[in-house]
């Protein structure tokens, strides 16, 4: 029987909502259409909804003179990496190491029911950045990116951004705001307007086509 994520208090000051659950398909779907995303702690699988939630406005990215350069520099695809895209991301020298081989194997399925996506960037035909995250409806759930070449993993989110705004999506979720990220453009929303733009966004039609389609 798959788990139903308890509900999110939209004034709530918790950040951790929830210990327990699983990360079958079926359920990390539901956590996410509930404002949820799963990230272990020392008891076991925690779901994380953040006080101050951060999302990045389809129409704010802030693409440098510089950053616009770079993108012609790269070659970028979506879906067709999505586990070398996840290993890269698991990398044990990054900090915070919490993408568990368990982890990897949950998105990996996830990825294959046509929930998860990647965009990958290469150079010479070798990967030097990317990133990761769930699609449903209009709404992109960003986890984790990467790069091995300077920019390679904004020229990812340029792409993403580009595809999402094309394909009607209006959320790109990137959970807590970070100097980086707030440097291309990503604000801070209370949960209760979080969610609200959520239960929009699920709603509306698929923005990313099911990977491999």
């Amino acid at each position: 029987m798959t788990w139903t994520p308890p509900p999110v208090d939209p004034d709530g000051t918790e950040e951790l909502v929830f210990v327990g659950g699983d990360l079958s398909v079926d359920g990390l779907v539901n956590a996410y259409r509930a404002g949820l995303f799963p990230m272990p702690v020392r008891d076991g699988l925690g779901w994380w909804s953040p006080v101050r939630r951060g999302i990045l406005p389809l129409d704010g990215l802030r693409v440098s003179r510089s950053l616009r350069k770079a993108c012609d520099r790269f070659e970028v695809t979506f879906d067709q990496a999505f586990d070398e895209v996840m290993a890269a991301c698991a990398d044990p020298s990054r900090e915070p190491a919490w993408i568990t081989p368990e982890v990897r194997a949950a998105y990996g399925a996830l990825h294959r029911a046509g929930h998860a996506h990647s965009v990958e960037v290469r150079a010479g035909g070798e990967l030097v950045g990317g990133l990761y995250g769930v699609a449903i409806g209009g709404m992109f759930g960003g986890e984790s990116m990467f790069h091995r070449a300077t920019d390679a993993s904004k020229v990812a989110l340029v792409a993403l951004v580009e595809r999402l705004r094309t394909g009607g999506a209006t959320l790109l979720d990137v959970q807590w705001v970070t100097p980086h990220l707030a440097s291309l453009g990503a604000v801070e929303v209370s949960r209760r307007e979080y969610l609200a733009l959520l239960a929009d966004a699920v709603e509306r039609e698929p923005a990313l086509s099911p990977p491999n389609s």
